[in-house]
């Protein structure tokens, strides 16, 4: 990719034949991701979607794009609940719970949080502009708590997305029937949030 090109974005056919190709090829690549994680086998995805590896190609020319595709609904879902919280509640309950959405997205499947905390520097990845808004809308919300003086005024968006992270890696690598990213939610909460002015 050249200085300045803009990352390659896999965008559904107009073609019937074409847009029956995707959407298997996505489906199962969904399924695949959650079951096997961000490395996946492309090979197994293909023979799953009933398409040669070489039509998963064409569509999605890198596993980039395909992860990308994957993801993009759940992280346009948290752009808009970050809106939707933040005119339906208060701001630290609009805070609190838009951060467990995106602790319960960001764990999807193993490695999607590396990528997405990759994707949200570096603008040559297939997920950035996902993630850019979705960074966007949890930065919307955090002011919000602080300028309402429920939450710590020096904590940044930065280090919000830094403590999302590392809830979510709890979950992802949770043994089953122990996943302690709710209880390391809490904690965080329990660190950045100012009580009511009396």
């Amino acid at each position: 990719m050249g200085e300045g090109a803009e990352p390659y974005i896999a965008q559904r056919p107009k073609r019937a034949d074409g847009r029956r190709n995707y959407d298997a090829i996505l489906a199962a690549a969904r399924k695949a991701f959650e079951s096997d994680g961000a490395d996946a086998s492309l090979e197994d995805v293909a023979g799953q979607a009933q398409v040669a590896i070489g039509t998963l190609y064409r569509h999605f020319p890198t596993r980039a794009t395909l992860v990308e595709a994957a993801t993009r609904d759940g992280l346009a879902a948290l752009v808009e609940a970050a809106e939707r919280l933040g005119t339906e509640r208060e701001p630290l309950e609009a805070l609190t719970g838009w951060m467990e959405l995106a602790v319960g997205h960001f764990s999807t499947f193993r490695g999607l949080v590396g990528i997405l905390t990759q994707s949200m520097y570096d603008e040559g990845t297939p997920s950035h502009a996902m993630c850019a808004a979705m960074h966007g809308a949890g930065e919307r919300l955090l002011t919000r708590a602080q300028d309402a003086g429920r939450v710590t005024p020096d904590l940044t968006a930065e280090e919000l997305f830094d403590l999302l992270s590392g809830a979510a890696w709890a979950r992802e690598n949770a043994t089953p029937g122990h996943d302690g990213s709710v209880r390391f939610l809490h904690h965080i909460l329990h660190g950045i949030a100012l009580p009511h002015a009396p």
